[in-house]
């Protein structure tokens, strides 16, 4: 576990997402938790010796996919999410439960744990920004905590921001050495995310997946993002499909990202899945063009 400020604490070695946590005079606000229940009570146990046992007042959400909002029964009955990851959660039921255990049905050992899963859904939500403040623990000041909604990852997808310790949780938008899971995606505005980012200029940025980084962690999916823009979109505009245009650029994409052999058929379905969200975008930009130039 990392302290990254002072009463700020994040920790990079559990599966599936990267969780966080502030402790305030009043109590604990956590970011995100462990998917697998055994590592969610792992972490609880580590809040509460941080804290000094403290309650956990809410946890905050950075977007309703099952690696970050699973953790939330094990901490808090209080999460706060964007109002679209609200709209998700809500509507997750036994279904949803069966596919969380039969997606670990080679490992029996985990799947047996999600037998008494129970989904939190969020209690406060908000659509742009959210603001708390509560009193540091050694009565020097507030803890200034911001929920940026962003988007890019996710429609739901939000970021949360210490501006006085300068740490930044930044969800999934951002991915350390792996290719970004893009099948809810807008290229454009993750984009536009990651220069909020810079503009921020966080001292340490807590990715959704991968090592704690600086600015600097930014520019390897910047430029992925970007060259898989450009390409979709010549490629889009040389009247290729959406299928022949992913067939074409898998091979130049999967390069881009370390891929463990086992896990090579899985990231080649997701690589395909981010090339036919951009290319719905740019289909949808070049459709709304050729909309307005009738119409005018």
């Amino acid at each position: 576990m990392y302290e990254l400020a002072p009463y700020v604490y994040a920790e990079t070695a559990f599966h599936h997402s990267n969780p966080g946590f502030i402790v305030t005079n009043d109590g604990v606000i956590c970011v995100d938790g462990p998917l697998i229940p055994a590592e969610a009570r792992a972490w609880r146990q580590m809040i509460d010796t941080t804290s000094g046992n403290r309650p956990i007042l809410y946890v905050i959400v950075t977007d309703h996919h099952r690696g970050h909002c699973l953790g939330s029964q094990w901490l808090s009955d209080t999460v706060i999410a964007h109002e679209q990851a609200w709209r998700h959660m809500r509507n997750y039921g036994e279904n949803f439960i069966q596919r969380v255990r039969d997606s670990f049905k080679r490992k029996p050992e985990i799947r047996a744990q999600f037998d008494e899963l129970r989904i939190v859904v969020p209690s406060i939500t908000f659509v742009d920004n959210l603001t708390l403040v509560r009193p540091m623990p050694d009565g020097k000041g507030d803890k200034i905590i911001r929920v940026i909604h962003v988007g890019g990852h996710t429609p739901a997808t939000s970021m949360v921001w210490l501006p006085t310790d300068r740490v930044l949780f930044a969800g999934d938008i951002v991915w350390i050495d792996q290719h970004p899971f893009m099948t809810q995606a807008n290229s454009l505005e993750w984009l536009q995310a990651l220069d909020l980012i810079r503009r921020l200029k966080p001292a340490y940025i807590v990715p959704g997946h991968g090592p704690i980084c600086d600015l600097s962690g930014l520019d390897r999916l910047t430029e992925y993002l970007t060259y898989l823009r450009q390409r979709t979109l010549d490629l889009f505009l040389a009247g290729r499909s959406k299928q022949e245009t992913a067939a074409l650029l898998i091979p130049e994409l999967k390069p881009w990202f370390p891929i463990p052999p086992e896990r090579s058929p899985k990231i080649e379905s997701q690589i395909r899945s981010g090339i036919g969200r951009v290319y719905d975008e740019h289909r949808r930009h070049y459709t709304a063009g050729l909309t307005m130039a009738k119409a005018a």
